[in-house]
């Protein structure tokens, strides 16, 4: 573990449990990697261990799917980062948690998205998400306020593996919601798409109305940021169905995919499920490795240590 824990100028630290993704990615990007030693104490507290110094310049990966154990990991690496030489911190988190709720819709609830992006953002100075849910915040940078926050899109990647399997698409978002992302992987294609109308009734219970296009004989496919109980996607897909569609795929950036979830889609009458690898899952199907690496590229050129060093000093 000793030399897993070394480090050379450009580090990127993860954990065991990503060390995969995270180390093609710094392969591509010429960082060296790092993985942290993790220890779970009897009573559930952790123990982490970095390498014994740092470069100025560190990137952590860390999905936040599955996040409050991950946040308190977070805190811990990040504060010791600091303590070993670290200047500039990026977190890469394909997945951010915690930004659906960005106000309070009754007396006394917490407003998760400005905590946990205020939380994030006094530990690090950048942040690279991929497909934030983001509902009345029109920028990542307002829900969590750091000096670079990059938003990277996995409906492009989405796009471009679907017209490898698939003619003549009709693109389809489940809800209004969706159409940020529909409509920027139908124009890339030139695909006909729309969205359909959604009122939800609980965590679990949606009704839908289709758009009114021409669903005969069509090969439709489902497209949203997130795929988490499976219901809004499940009844999409059976009225699809049942208005004559030829056949009906997903393609989702986040694999959330609660337990029963894949096979609640699939007795819908889905075909194919498509996700991004932000959230490891069966359905990966493209990987979000190369615009990471790019876009941790980009930061590099236009984010010096120097200046970032003394602006945090």
């Amino acid at each position: 573990m000793d030399q897993a824990l070394a480090a050379a100028p450009g580090s990127l630290l993860c954990f065991e449990d990503e060390a995969g993704m995270a180390g093609a990615a710094a392969q591509a990007a010429g960082l060296t990697l790092a993985v942290i030693e993790r220890h779970r104490f009897p009573d559930g507290e952790l123990r982490l261990r970095l390498p014994e110094s740092l470069p100025p310049r560190v990137v952590f990966w860390r999905g936040l799917h599955q996040p409050n154990e991950k946040l308190v990991e977070l805190l811990l690496a990040g504060q010791t980062a600091r303590q070993l030489g670290a200047l500039h911190l990026t977190l890469v988190a394909p997945y951010l948690a915690y930004m659906r709720q960005d106000i309070a819709f009754n007396p006394g609830e917490a407003v998760s998205q400005r905590i946990v992006g205020g939380f994030l953002a006094s530990l690090f100075d950048a942040v690279i998400t991929v497909d934030p849910h983001l509902h009345r915040v029109a920028t990542l940078e307002e829900a969590v306020p750091v000096k670079d926050a990059i938003v990277l899109s996995g409906a492009p990647l989405l796009a471009d593996f679907i017209a490898s399997q698939r003619r003549g698409v009709l693109l389809i978002g489940p809800d209004e919601e969706s159409w940020q992302w529909v409509a920027q992987a139908a124009q890339r294609h030139g695909w006909e798409s729309g969205v359909c109308r959604k009122t939800r009734h609980g965590d679990r219970q949606v009704d839908i109305q289709l758009p009114d296009l021409p669903f005969a004989g069509r090969a439709v496919v489902l497209m949203d940021d997130v795929a988490s109980s499976g219901h809004t996607v499940a009844q999409a897909a059976r009225l699809l169905k049942a208005a004559g569609a030829a056949s009906v795929d997903v393609a989702v950036t986040h694999a959330l995919f609660a337990a029963g979830a894949v096979q609640l889609i699939r007795e819908a009458g889905a075909g194919q499920i498509w996700s991004t690898d932000c959230i490891p899952h069966a359905s990966n199907a493209v990987s979000i490795v190369p615009v990471v690496v790019q876009a941790l590229g980009q930061l590099q050129r236009s984010a010096p240590i120097a200046s970032q060093g003394a602006a945090r000093a």
